[in-house]
């Protein structure tokens, strides 16, 4: 009988969020595939469990996802866990989810720490509607793309980024979005020195470059405002009843439907068709 891969989420800075469930999950497990086991083997001391681990990360996920899809497939339980929050989330671990899947093997999650869901929960910014865009690339002309496929995004916007990195981002994101776009930027979260800075990027550009930023971010960036609406002038009314008119419909008709269609009282429409014909 086959095993299962559970998804463990681990503290994302401060080792008290480690859920009882978490911790069983971790003590019932064969084995815990680690994006590094260093970083692991420190949480399982923590936890007084001695478990075997084996790394998975980006640059060996193709060949050891094979060894652990086998090992599970055997009947070992598998644990997954990434360095930092819930595996899978802009982790390679989706790629061992995904094989997993494809091999008719249960897969389950254990709630817990994200980074993400954590800095748009204080953000201040709209949380009702958001997308996750994870780390940007490091290439400035793939970054740029990233973003400007974004410029009319209207959900609040979710990325991490690294302190070396943040400056470069900054720019190119009051480049794309504006210097006075809302963002907050979320650092160290749930770590002693936790801030959330909420401002503009236009701000915020001018406070990184004279203090260099320290610790991980979370950049919580608000959607692009909606456009005013440009409402349909007298000509364009008179124009639609016409066309109306010729498809064969009549004034009344014609006057509903591109009332209708416009936004527009029936009254208004009604007197622009009139004045076109006078």
């Amino acid at each position: 009988m086959a095993g299962i891969l559970t998804l463990v989420p681990t503290p994302i800075g401060n080792l008290g969020d480690i859920s009882p469930r978490a911790r069983e999950a971790l003590a019932n497990a064969d084995f815990i595939a680690a994006e590094d086991t260093r970083v692991t083997l420190k949480l399982l001391n923590h936890l007084e469990l001695h478990k075997p681990l084996i790394s998975y990360y980006e640059h060996n996920k193709a060949f050891r996802g094979e060894k652990i899809v086998e090992r599970i497939q055997a009947g070992e339980n598998c644990a997954l866990v990434s360095d930092a929050g819930s595996p899978a989330i802009s982790d390679p671990g989706e790629e061992l989810v995904k094989q997993c899947a494809d091999a008719g093997i249960t897969v389950t999650a254990i709630p817990g720490p994200c980074a993400a869901i954590t800095a748009l929960s204080i953000s201040g910014q709209l949380t009702g509607r958001f997308c996750f865009e994870g780390f940007l690339s490091t290439a400035k002309k793939s970054r740029f793309e990233h973003l400007d496929a974004l410029r009319e995004e209207r959900r609040t916007m979710i990325f991490y980024e690294a302190p070396h990195k943040l400056l470069n981002t900054l720019e190119d994101m009051a480049q794309v979005f504006g210097d006075d776009r809302p963002v907050s930027l979320c650092r160290e979260l749930t770590k002693l020195h936790e801030e959330v800075v909420r401002t503009t990027l236009g701000q915020a550009l001018e406070k990184y470059r004279e203090t260099p930023p320290k610790g991980e971010f979370v950049l919580v960036v608000a959607g692009a405002p909606e456009k005013p609406r440009e409402m349909p002038s007298s000509t364009d009314a008179a124009a639609r009843v016409r066309e109306l008119m010729e498809a064969g419909l009549s004034r009344k008709d014609a006057v509903k439907q591109a009332a209708q269609e416009l936004g527009l009282p029936k009254n208004t429409v009604y007197a622009a068709a009139l004045d076109e014909e006078a």
